[in-house]
């Protein structure tokens, strides 16, 4: 995970961006079919769109904002 602060390219506007690799998605989506009551044990294959995610990216529009704790 890279968090972006601020003005930066490729976003011509301010605010924050959050950027996950595939992996990363796939815990996200995972760790939410948990919290609502879906386990599933053994290996499994999670699909974006119908596709393997590779990356993704979370924008926090300048109203809203982010809070990183130390890692």
């Amino acid at each position: 995970m890279h968090v972006e602060y601020g003005s930066r390219k490729p976003s011509p506007r301010p605010g924050t961006s959050i950027i996950l690799t595939g992996d990363e998605v796939a815990t996200a989506i995972d760790a939410w079919l948990v919290a609502h009551g879906v386990n599933i044990n053994g290996p499994r294959t999670i699909r974006v769109n119908g596709e393997l995610c590779e990356s993704g990216r979370i924008f926090v529009d300048p109203s809203g904002y982010v809070v990183l704790e130390d890692q």
